[in-house]
């Protein structure tokens, strides 16, 4: 899991990449959970706020390229 800083300097396809392995991480820690094989249930939160640290970059970048493009 990449840290904010790291977060930051990526393309926007390594931010999608970093996206879809955070989520693939998150649906991980969710089936060790129900079968009571997790246990740090705060990675669980820790790999929520990832994911939406990668969809606020990645949504940023898409509103600068819209309003460099005006």
């Amino acid at each position: 899991m990449a840290k904010k800083n790291d977060l930051v300097e990526l393309s926007l396809g390594e931010l999608i990449d970093e996206l879809r392995a955070t989520k693939q991480e998150a649906l991980n820690l969710r089936f060790r959970n129900a079968t009571g094989q997790l246990e740090n249930t705060a990675e669980i939160g820790k790999v929520r706020k990832q994911v939406a640290r990668i969809n606020t970059l990645i949504r940023q970048r898409e509103i600068a390229a819209a309003e460099a493009g005006q």
